[in-house]
């Protein structure tokens, strides 16, 4: 089931005796986590009603007895159980070992008899997607006895900017649908990050007024890089008007345009090479180019996954020749700046 769907359940009835939470996102996890502990525990109960393990570093034996265990000081308990992928052994003796630790989980669920208690085993170091697909699915037959599995999947670009849109309304923040899609953007559609800036641009502004390009600008962090990223998106879908206002914004920020051409030119490049091995997603990006000793975090290779399907092989390649033929023309004794960049931008979107 969906984080949403999970959260109408909890509202309307009693908890399941054990959940499985599979996914890396940890904005809805966050809220699922919050609404289970409300629904179970009062709150005089939860200093003594909540018990939290890490499969890393206790087994899940233990974490079995501890869910047998009645409490003497709460009526109900919610057993928080993180790290759940490290119960799937490793080694040699994987089957052998694997099976025994299943045929206990598939015991405890076949009598979860102890009153009031909920069991909650929360796997979240792998994607959906890429080279964490083989790694999940294991993890997905590991806990397959689990009826209940909430599955966390990262926000695409536009459910982001729908969450964006509600926190915003929630915060009193008024703010247009351009700075919205700038601050996603900026935060790579990352939910925890988008809450935590909304707040902090609502505090900024005191409320009092409309949000700005501005304020994201001296607010978020990487939103002037993500200004550059949105020219490149605006070449890829071959929007003139847009990048040029995407120019337009960096010469009024003062960036150095010899430099915005660089980011350029590395951009374009990563995205042929990622495009010539064959990666699809930002994950496979970012491990590619990891062990190939170029530093690139996950932002990044989101971007270089956008730019990789907004711009086809040949007019990829075709961006790359302009681009060197723009930095030659930056080099020159007289050179406009702006002049050579807007007619970078006019060849590449005729």
């Amino acid at each position: 089931m969906s984080p949403d769907q999970f959260l109408q359940r909890i509202e309307k009835a009693p908890p399941a005796p054990v959940y499985l939470f599979l996914g890396p996102e940890v904005y809805q996890l966050s809220a699922c986590r919050r609404a289970l502990v409300d629904k179970v525990l009062a709150p005089e109960d939860r200093e003594n009603g909540l018990s939290r393990h890490d499969l890393e570093e206790t087994t899940l034996a233990a974490v079995l007895d501890d869910a047998r265990s009645l409490s003497l000081f709460a009526p109900n308990r919610v057993v928080w159980v993180s790290g759940a992928e490290s119960a799937l052994p490793r080694g040699r003796a994987v089957s052998d070992a694997e099976n025994a630790a299943a045929a206990d989980l598939a015991a405890y669920l076949k009598h979860p008899n102890t009153p009031g208690c909920v069991l909650v085993f929360e796997a979240s170091r792998y994607d959906f997607e890429g080279e964490d697909r083989a790694k999940i699915e294991r993890v997905q037959k590991f806990y397959a006895a689990i009826g209940e599995v909430v599955e966390l999947r990262p926000y695409t670009l536009e459910s982001a900017r729908r969450l964006a849109q509600d926190l915003a309304k929630q915060a009193g923040l008024e703010i247009g649908l351009s700075e919205i899609g700038l601050l996603v953007e900026s935060l790579a559609a990352d939910a925890s990050r988008l809450a935590n800036e909304i707040e902090k641009l609502r505090l900024y502004t005191g409320g009092t007024r409309k949000v700005t390009a501005d304020d994201i600008l001296t607010l978020v962090p990487n939103a002037q890089a993500s200004t550059i990223f949105a020219l490149v998106g605006a070449l890829g879908r071959g929007d003139r008007k847009r990048s040029l206002d995407s120019l337009d914004t960096l010469l009024r920020e003062g960036e150095y345009l010899p430099l915005a051409l660089t980011f350029l030119a590395t951009q374009f490049r990563l995205a042929m090479a990622a495009r010539e091995s064959g990666l699809k997603t930002s994950q496979q990006i970012q491990a590619h180019f990891t062990k190939q000793g170029i530093r690139i975090w996950r932002d990044r290779a989101e971007q270089v996954q956008q730019t990789v399907a907004a711009f086809p092989n040949e007019k990829l390649a075709r961006a790359i020749q302009k681009v060197f033929w723009a930095d030659k023309a930056l080099r020159d004794t007289r050179p406009d700046d702006r002049v050579v960049m807007e007619e970078l931008v006019l060849n590449l979107t005729n």
